[in-house]
């Protein structure tokens, strides 16, 4: 664990709904509470202990949805009510960061905060956690905004990008302008040029600076949730949540403050990261047989069947023939057949399935 960590923080984000893995990841049980890679652990599982390494138990807080409080509690066994903090409207990202950051910094001034997504894979973590003591040390010292940059390692059009300056001080680069998904072409240019990073969502600042951004480029929020300083870590802070949190607007933390604010830095990480975000990023880099087959299913026989994810639940035997570089998923309810390169239709897909059949198969 960190030294010196009584004034570290951590904000899990566990609300969203996971659509692009559907119908695995469903409203009811998203993908967050999945174990998506077989291990016998879900992505939050894996999140949580990987940061109890950071600062102690009490310091981390999920954030979430009310409809998510009995699986965090289910999968997070001895949190403590108080460290889940609940969403009574889904507003996006900003909202949710400012809650948690001003409810912190009532309780510790000098609370240093790592916002972090709850359903992202890292295979390097000892990397990790040494980016994030540094992001740490930094943002204690100076009125910062971090964000840890991945080093890319192909030209991915599935990701925001980060332009850095490559001059910096002990690994620490100021950041010139955060760039939208590109299209193929300008993703490979980034490549050849060395000065992009992937934007994973990592976040690292100390309560007060955060809230100074709030203050000066998203008023609104601020003043939100600054009226709520007299009930944070109170028992009527829910029910000003309850009240107040509907009205803040909707809104990303990257477009209410990152990119409008001039003190964003950047450390360059190269940490094994996968936001796993589709079906072909978990196949990536699961274990994989002889043909290129992720298989998670109990009995199966195949034959000229090459490049495909197959994940059936359990004492379900699979006979398929013929396919390559599909997806093969069923989850009880819903049987998905469909090509791996078409799988960004996925999300549009369900929603059509919801709208023809109903709510049930979301």
């Amino acid at each position: 664990m960190i030294e010196n960590n009584k004034n570290n923080y951590v904000l899990i984000m566990a609300g969203g709904v996971g659509s692009r893995f559907w119908p695995k990841s469903r409203n009811h049980f998203p993908k967050q509470f999945i174990d998506i890679l077989g291990i016998g652990k879900s992505l939050l599982q894996l999140t949580y202990e990987r940061f109890e390494k950071i600062c102690p138990r009490e310091n981390i807080y999920i954030l979430s949805n009310q409809q998510y409080l009995g699986l965090i509690q289910e999968q997070l066994n001895g949190i403590a009510v108080n460290n889940v903090l609940l969403e009574p409207s889904r507003n996006n990202t900003a909202p949710c960061i400012a809650y948690a950051s001003y409810k912190i910094l009532k309780q510790n001034p000098d609370a240093n905060i790592v916002v972090a997504p709850s359903d992202h894979l890292i295979l390097k973590e000892t990397e990790f956690l040494n980016k994030i003591e540094q992001a740490l040390g930094y943002t204690a010292a100076n009125d910062a905004l971090v964000t840890l940059g991945i080093s890319p390692t192909r030209p991915d059009t599935g990701y925001g990008y980060i332009n850095f300056q490559k001059e910096g001080i002990d690994g620490v680069h100021k950041v010139a302008k955060f760039m939208e998904k590109p299209v193929l072409e300008k993703a490979q240019e980034y490549l050849i040029i060395g000065d992009y990073l992937w934007n994973a969502g990592i976040f690292i600042w100390s309560a007060q600076s955060i809230q100074t951004a709030f203050q000066k480029y998203a008023s609104e929020i601020d003043v939100l949730f600054a009226k709520g300083n007299e009930v944070y870590n109170t028992s009527t802070e829910i029910d000003f949540i309850n009240k107040n949190y509907p009205n803040s607007p909707n809104i990303s933390i990257d477009y209410a403050i990152l990119e409008k604010a001039d003190n964003v830095y950047t450390i360059p990480a190269d940490i094994g990261w996968s936001d796993l975000g589709t079906w072909a990023s978990l196949h990536e880099v699961v274990e994989k047989d002889k043909d290129n087959n992720a298989l998670s299913v109990d009995h199966f026989y195949l034959e000229d069947t090459t490049n495909c994810i197959i994940q059936l639940p359990k004492g379900k035997a699979a006979v398929i023939k013929g396919l390559d570089d599909f997806i093969v998923v069923d989850d009880g309810k819903v049987l998905l057949i469909y090509p791996k390169g078409n799988e960004q239709e996925i999300k549009a897909v369900a929603g059509d399935m919801v709208v023809e059949f109903g709510e049930e198969y979301l």
